[in-house]
């Protein structure tokens, strides 16, 4: 998969999980895709950044969400801005 396959697939991954997160009045923005193609850097937004179950969201919504669409990432991780 190249670069740019697994970009659009990350992509296509937070579209899907964002639904779930602006419901709560949150959202994510993708900031980089880094370390051969196997970190995603993420930004949650909203309520989502004050939220204590944040990192919770982060493993077991988010990062399930874009390993399924795009395998060969092994983690994610939120960058706070």
């Amino acid at each position: 998969m190249t670069a740019e396959e697994i970009r659009l697939n990350v992509e296509k991954a937070l579209e899907e999980i964002r639904p779930f997160l602006q419901s709560d009045g949150g959202d994510i923005s993708l900031l980089s895709i880094e370390d051969n193609n196997t970190l995603v850097k993420v930004q949650l937004q909203g309520a989502c950044v004050g939220c204590s179950v944040n990192q919770m969201t982060l493993k077991s919504g988010v990062e399930m969400t874009i390993k399924k669409h795009a395998p060969q990432i092994e983690k994610v991780i939120n960058i706070e801005i």
